[in-house]
């Protein structure tokens, strides 16, 4: 049954009215469904629930402490959940039900919903807070998944993770806990072996984490997959993860050897690339010819044109704003009460990753030459050490052609060729 058409359209999303049971509720023998029931028909969504956490509804519920896909129902404007295994007791349950449950007509709701009890165990009242960030890319991971594991009882209490990163996991049983900041790539809130993760360990008075810098774990040392010729004094190593950005390898750590006879070559330096083009980077030198002045004056103008145009657009935006200020009482107060969620940049409070190493030598190397690479003490980001081990050849030297040199045109006129009436040996026509 719909509401007869011609009516206005339902732009409003469903809300959330009542949970059942209350929260924080100390139910021994409870033995019923966690129900949240909505203000209208709800929609049970495309893909339907059948217990495999593929179905729309099981998406959006987190249960803890089980790991177990939760048995989801849909009741037009109800959804209930229950443990698959059934209620244990003497434990905490936590039932979150995410954003994005849907209507009829498609609106979905931006608030959740948490129902926190209690099957004989204490009341909980401890509240984790803290933010995922993504290592690789220095920014906060959004909906990144969020697993307290209690100690030593190893209960996993889960939440996901907000826009910006941050998570508030809570109330939760009082103890030490073991926090994982999890970068959930299958969006199943389960922590998967191959995902990028960190992890922390909370004591049992603490309640902030903290920034927590997910990345991927590796057992295996790092391997060398390329070695290419930076320049004619350097060659730039790639690896194949990220390296420990903490670590900076000695020169002796290197060991260059020139083909067939091992001719040891000497080393001077071992560096990442920002580190390396801070020392060896050459600059261009500054043209100082009369051309040179002339194209350094011409992009000096430009760039005052275009300071003084953004300088203009700032003007006219500031008084745009003022006359805003005045029509409207209070909209520049708002505007700068909103706070900003999105963030300007990486974060820096850890250095940046990079799995390339250049290697500085003191003497050119040789064209069409083979140099093997041994490099002792390299660790990867989970700290383990290796040795690296690869051949290289050195390309030859190509001759540079000057580009820069344009060719004058011909300017000298082409003679006509004259008529002599004879007959050409190769086309049979007369010219």
């Amino acid at each position: 049954m719909q509401p007869p058409p011609g009516g206005p359209t339902d732009l409003a999303p469903p809300q959330i009215v009542a949970t059942r049971p209350d929260s924080l509720a100390v139910l021994p023998r409870f033995d019923g469904d966690v129900e949240f029931h909505f203000d209208e028909v709800v929609s049970e969504g495309a893909s339907p629930n059948f217990g495999l956490g593929s179905g729309d509804l099981e998406k959006l519920v987190i249960l803890s402490p089980s790991l177990a896909v939760p048995e989801v129902h849909w009741k037009r404007s109800r959804i209930t959940v229950r443990p698959r295994e059934g209620w244990k007791p003497n434990r905490v349950y936590r039932i979150e039900l995410l954003p994005g449950v849907a209507d009829l007509s498609n609106n979905r709701n931006k608030t959740g919903a948490v129902v926190t009890f209690t099957t004989g165990a204490p009341l909980p009242t401890r509240t984790l807070r803290g933010r995922v960030v993504d290592w690789v890319t220095q920014r906060p991971r959004s909906h990144a998944l969020v697993e307290a594991v209690l100690l030593p009882d190893s209960l996993p209490y889960r939440t996901s993770a907000d826009s910006t990163g941050h998570f508030v996991l809570g109330p939760i049983p009082a103890g030490e806990y073991l926090v994982y900041g999890v970068i959930d790539q299958n969006n199943d809130f389960r922590f998967d072996p191959r995902e990028a993760f960190d992890t922390l360990h909370l004591s049992a008075t603490g309640d902030t984490t903290g920034d927590i810098w997910a990345f991927h774990h590796d057992s295996a040392a790092a391997r060398l997959t390329n070695i290419a010729l930076n320049d004619t004094l350097s060659l730039a190593l790639t690896f194949s993860q990220s390296l420990n950005p903490y670590q900076r390898l000695p020169a002796d750590s290197v060991e260059l050897r020139l083909l067939p006879d091992s001719l040891p070559v000497p080393v001077l330096r071992i560096l990442p690339k920002e580190e390396y083009d801070s020392l060896y980077l050459v600059r261009p030198p500054v043209d100082t010819s009369a051309a040179g002045r002339a194209r350094a004056d011409s992009l000096r103008a430009d760039s005052l044109a275009r300071a003084r145009a953004d300088s203009v657009r700032a003007d006219s935006i500031a008084r745009a704003r003022a006359a805003a200020e005045i029509r409207i009482p209070g909209a520049q107060r708002r505007r700068e009460t909103t706070p900003d969620t999105v963030g300007t940049g990486p974060l820096r409070t850890r250095p940046a990753l990079f799995d390339k190493l250049y290697i500085r030598v003191p003497t050119r190397l040789r064209p069409e030459a083979s140099y093997v690479v041994i490099v002792h003490g390299v660790q990867n980001l989970s700290h383990v050490t290796g040795t690296v081990r690869q051949v290289v050849k050195i390309p030859e030297d190509k001759p540079v052609v000057d580009t820069t040199k344009k060719v004058k045109p011909d300017t000298i006129p082409k003679r006509p060729v004259p008529f002599t009436g004879q007959r050409s040996p190769v086309t049979g026509r007369r010219g």
